[in-house]
């Protein structure tokens, strides 16, 4: 299985995510219209996060969300602009929830690296050099422009693996009836 949580699970957790957002009608709205109606119109994600990167997501510094990867893993391919990515604290709770506005993917050598860095690294938070030094190995990277962040009463998710980046549900893929 994908996402390695089980049907059940996903559905409570959805569940639990509507509730969370409950008093944030924009948001309440927006899962409605895309998550939770067949087909689903956007993916949703959870991202799991160390300090100081989340608190900087929840203060509005943190703008750019990058991942790196020495395989091709999600998100690398999967995000799309509109999918929503829950904050999960390493761990500890969800609590939080935010929107992809923009997603770059690349194949990373040396100089993309470097360009990454002059590009983007003040919206990622990430000005040290030992950032950038941990990811030269990497081969592929996401970096994904992120709003519409709100903090919620947090809530626990039963994940057991190491993984940074879940895709806990995936937009539906729509079929064309005929050739463009």
């Amino acid at each position: 299985m994908d996402s390695q949580i089980i049907p059940d699970m996903k559905h409570s957790l959805i569940q639990t995510l509507l509730r969370a957002v409950g008093l944030t009608p924009q948001w309440l709205h927006y899962l409605n219209e895309n998550i939770v109606p067949t087909p689903c119109r956007v993916s949703v994600h959870l991202g799991v996060f160390v300090e100081p990167f989340l608190e900087h997501i929840f203060r509005g510094t943190k703008t750019v969300e990058s991942r790196f990867s020495v395989n091709q893993c999600a998100p690398f391919g999967v995000a799309r602009q509109g999918d929503v990515i829950l904050l999960k604290e390493a761990a500890g709770p969800v609590s939080g929830i935010c929107r992809v506005r923009t997603v770059w993917s690349y194949h990373v050598d040396p100089d993309s690296l470097m360009e990454l860095q002059e590009r983007f690294g003040a919206a990622m938070c990430a000005a040290n050099p030992e950032f950038w030094a941990q990811r030269s190995d990497a081969a592929f990277a996401t970096l994904m422009q992120i709003d519409d962040v709100c903090k919620f009463e947090p809530f626990l998710v039963d994940k057991r693996d190491r993984r940074g980046w879940v895709v806990i549900k995936k937009r539906s893929q729509q079929r064309l009836l005929w050739d463009e």
